[in-house]
């Protein structure tokens, strides 16, 4: 966006929610970490609803029903959230498994009762055992996994689906999940040591695919979205790929390091520190090839350093001239001697 327009007045500097019909957000590192609200994240979703923006949830996290997760929302302060407003990887999977295997069928679930209440509800027959010759695997989040459930999906899993073995669908492959105590493994660990054991790759129904995102689109019929997200790979990468603008925050997992490093396939259209920066104005970034700056907030480019020229006032806004010149320049983050202080990590996160 230009500083200034033809007439030489100073542009308008719009928010991330102008224009928008629909906040589309992940849920982990987002709106909560573990049982309790983030800062900042329901008041400014309920100020984003007050003014007449549809919300929706996406989440992977598979280790509870859309009800559950509903409830929990309503008791965090988001009161009118209702069950049809989450949309969940494991609704995904079902409708992925629909593809490839009747209603009807056993399927070997690993997961907790979100993944469990939607195979079943789909008309499948549940099973924990690969002994009753289930027709697929479905693998999904709990906290409360045990080796004795994967290594049932390894049993399952042993023969290779081109050579007549059953299909394996996981509903995401997140390595991290936000916790209140810090970061704890995610699904993806727990599909990885399936991995392992059976030497196959799971097929993903959960961010950072499209279905998810095409669903919540189709559900709340949205024209206008914006999705909030906390991870680069999943939430960032599966909006760009389904053409969403996109909201990175810094309350979740990615850090300032991971943004500097994002590939061009997983780049947020905003960067914001917590959700309060939804209503205000983003600033514009200008740069001349060499030095890149917004607001008071400026870095240069001199041959293979990234160096500030200018912290600013507000540590945001020097990640998004860093980021702006990073991903402007056309080279991998490794090619730069980054300035330690680009580093930095002053932001919310748990």
């Amino acid at each position: 966006m230009a500083l200034f327009g033809r007439s030489g007045k100073a542009a308008v500097e719009k928010t991330p929610l102008d224009g928008v019909d629909t906040v589309l957000a992940d849920l982990d590192g987002v709106v909560y970490a573990g049982a309790g609200a983030l800062p900042y994240a329901v008041e400014s979703l309920t100020r984003a609803a007050a003014d007449g923006r549809r919300l929706g949830y996406i989440t992977n996290n598979a280790s509870r029903t859309d009800a559950d997760v509903a409830a929990h929302l309503r008791e965090l302060g988001l009161d009118r959230t209702a069950p049809e407003e989450i949309v969940t990887s494991p609704q995904a999977a079902v409708q992925l498994l629909r593809t490839k295997v009747a209603p009807g069928a056993t399927i070997l679930v690993v997961g907790g009762e979100g993944l469990i209440s939607e195979v079943d509800r789909a008309g499948y027959i549940v099973t924990a055992s690969a002994d009753d010759a289930p027709a697929a695997v479905l693998q999904g989040f709990s906290p409360d996994i045990a080796w004795t459930q994967l290594a049932e999906a390894a049993f399952a899993l042993k023969v290779p689906e081109e050579e007549g073995g059953i299909p394996w669908i996981a509903t995401n492959t997140d390595w991290t999940i936000p916790q209140a105590r810090g970061i704890a493994p995610g699904n993806g660990t727990l599909v990885s040591a399936v991995h392992i054991a059976v030497g196959r790759l799971a097929t993903v129904a959960g961010k950072p695919e499209t279905p998810i995102f095409e669903e919540a689109i189709t559900r709340f019929g949205a024209r206008r979205p914006l999705f909030i997200g906390d991870r680069l790979d999943t939430d960032i990468a599966g909006s760009q790929a389904a053409g969403i603008p996109s909201v990175m925050v810094l309350t979740g997992v990615d850090r300032p390091k991971h943004i500097l490093a994002a590939p061009s396939t997983s780049r947020p259209t905003y960067i914001l520190e917590d959700l309060r920066q939804l209503f205000e104005p983003y600033p514009a970034t200008h740069t001349d090839g060499i030095r890149t700056t917004v607001r008071d907030a400026a870095v240069q480019i001199d041959g293979t350093e990234l160096r500030v020229v200018s912290p600013g006032t507000r540590p945001i806004d020097l990640l998004r001239a860093a980021s702006a010149a990073v991903w402007g320049s056309g080279r991998a983050i490794f090619g730069f001697h980054v300035a330690e202080q680009l580093y930095a990590d002053p932001f919310i996160h748990p």
